[in-house]
């Protein structure tokens, strides 16, 4: 099967399916999360400790827009990066990202079974993203384009990655502002 992925997608094609990977994971997170926290919220909030409920309170107030928000600025960012590698053979950004992003699985993987039910990325993270990194890191290095040490050291740059989701999560709630209750009016200005 690896010969045959091998022989019919390119590594530049591989290169240009991370967007595309990536893409589809964060559509499962935008789609899932708002309706997720509404029906899961008390459930999440009695299995994590008490240091980590006001960060899931947090999360649980932001809407599918705020947070596709965040994804917008995080594709932007990488579009210019994926351009690099796939057309100019500069790796470092691009792995660090990549190496994030493999990390990232991991991450939602223990958010599954730390509240034991499944949480939005979950499915594609292990459908798609895992996948698609470990075979984007294996070509990489089957085809000679980096050495392993290569991505050992793109690791800090792409922690660069998290000021970037922190600042599309605040654009997010700044640009989309939460909905009005549906049980309260805004005020009658109709007389001034």
């Amino acid at each position: 099967m690896i010969e045959s992925l091998d022989s019919n997608i390119s590594l530049h094609s591989l290169i240009w399916l991370f967007l595309a990977a990536f893409m589809l994971h964060d559509f499962e997170e935008i789609i899932r999360i708002e309706p997720w926290y509404r029906k899961h919220y008390r459930t999440i909030l009695g299995r994590v400790p008490e240091k980590l409920r006001k960060d899931i309170s947090s999360f649980a107030r932001m809407t599918s827009s705020q947070f596709a928000v965040a994804v917008c600025l995080e594709f932007i960012v990488f579009v210019p990066f994926t351009f690099l590698a796939a057309e100019r053979e500069s790796y470092l950004f691009f792995l660090g990202f990549n190496a994030v992003l493999l990390i990232h699985v991991f991450m939602h993987v223990g958010q599954a079974l730390y509240v034991r039910m499944l949480v939005p990325g979950a499915v594609t993270a292990v459908l798609i993203t895992l996948p698609y990194s470990v075979y984007l890191f294996y070509r990489l290095l089957h085809d000679n384009a980096v050495e392993l040490s290569d991505i050992w050291f793109s690791l800090p740059f792409g922690l660069l990655l998290v000021p970037v989701i922190l600042l599309g999560h605040k654009a997010g709630e700044k640009l989309v502002p939460a909905p009005v209750p549906a049980n309260t009016q805004p005020p009658d200005h109709a007389g001034k």
